[in-house]
């Protein structure tokens, strides 16, 4: 797997993987949605994970000036789940951040419940990386 920072060469890559999702997503890309999340985009720190030439998972995230580290996406292909593709994104923003505070904004409460992590408020916080499955 290959994990680099996202470009705009992603785009439709990332779109196609996003509208595939449905449940809530179809307003990323949507008429009105779709200038916004590019703006979002490019304001956030978007790393995307690819095997071969297949995008198959994406996380955004921002960092509030040494405050704390905020994932506001992340999403892997249905086709991809439980290949740990998630759990290696969000290794790798615990690693490009060293000492700081990694947060969620999630509503899937589930995934990072079973995953270990720990609510705090209405955010789940990541405490010294990713366990193993």
């Amino acid at each position: 797997m290959n994990i680099r920072l996202y470009s705009e060469a992603d785009e439709h890559n990332l779109r196609e993987m996003i509208l595939e999702e449905g449940d809530g997503w179809e307003g990323y890309w949507s008429q009105t949605g779709a200038p916004k999340y590019r703006r979002a985009l490019s304001n956030s720190i978007v790393l995307v994970a690819y095997q071969e030439e297949e995008l198959c998972g994406y996380i955004r995230c921002r960092e509030d000036d040494g405050l704390g580290v905020y994932i506001y996406d992340l999403l892997v292909r249905k086709s991809k789940r439980g290949e740990r593709i998630g759990r290696t994104l969000m290794d790798r923003v615990c690693a490009d951040f060293p000492g700081q505070e990694v947060y969620v904004m999630s509503d899937v409460d589930g995934y990072y419940q079973k995953q270990g992590y720990s609510r705090i408020g209405s955010v789940f916080q990541l405490a010294g990386g990713v366990q193993d499955d």
